[in-house]
């Protein structure tokens, strides 16, 4: 059972009951029975139901979920407690170390930063086990875009961390409000190519602080 919580689910209600959410929902029916994907169902949502809408204070957009077992929990770049530390978020944790002079936590489980408004969202947000991209094309796509444009049509300010090509293919949807950050995907194929040393922290930050909002503790 996909569970959602009624914040979100009233803000994307239209969005259930059109016809390629609909087939986006037999599709699932059908590989979630006869393939093993992650997440579990019942954690799909969890990028969402970890924050409200209104207390969204920085998105980051990744690409799938985890596609090895254990790994998904339904937040981008996040593991669960005791799982090895996938690359890119090793890579993360060094760019925030470098950016604010903090050490971050040995755990992969980024439930902390979501308290604190960190929407973690993934593009596609199911993935068929060792087959990264393999749940692209079906519908998810359009309805995460739809979650990008209700975010940015909130006059309230927040920020955008678009890392690779994929989430600043989003860019376009973006509310001049907003701050929108761009750099390559923190992987270890692109990382060195301008994730290390984006200061992108330090800088979401500073304009939160500018906001009045309070700065997000990235440990």
């Amino acid at each position: 059972m996909i569970k959602i919580t009624k914040n979100w689910a009233n803000l994307l209600k239209d969005e259930f009951q059109k016809p390629y959410f609909k087939e986006l929902q037999a599709f699932l029916d059908k590989e979630y029975s006869t393939h093993t994907v992650y997440p579990a169902m019942e954690n799909i949502f969890n990028a969402l139901n970890a924050v409200k809408y209104e207390d969204v204070k920085v998105v980051i957009i990744g690409q799938d979920p985890y596609h090895e077992p254990g790994q998904a929990q339904g937040m981008a770049f996040s593991v669960p407690d005791g799982i090895e530390i996938p690359p890119s978020l090793v890579n993360i944790y060094k760019e925030i170390e470098n950016d604010l002079g903090i050490k971050c936590e040995k755990s992969g489980n980024l439930m902390r930063w979501a308290k604190q408004g960190v929407l973690l969202l993934n593009t596609s947000l199911t993935v068929r086990r060792g087959q990264a991209n393999s749940h692209r094309g079906h519908g998810w796509e359009i309805f995460t875009n739809e979650i990008i444009k209700l975010l940015s049509n909130r006059p309230d300010p927040m920020v955008f961390m678009l890392w690779g090509s994929n989430a600043q293919s989003f860019a376009s949807e973006i509310g001049k409000q907003h701050l929108v950050l761009k750099a390559p995907h923190p992987s270890p194929l692109s990382a060195y190519r301008g994730f290390f040393g984006c200061k992108h922290f330090s800088k979401a930050n500073t304009f939160l602080v500018a906001h009045g909002k309070t700065p997000i503790d990235w440990h």
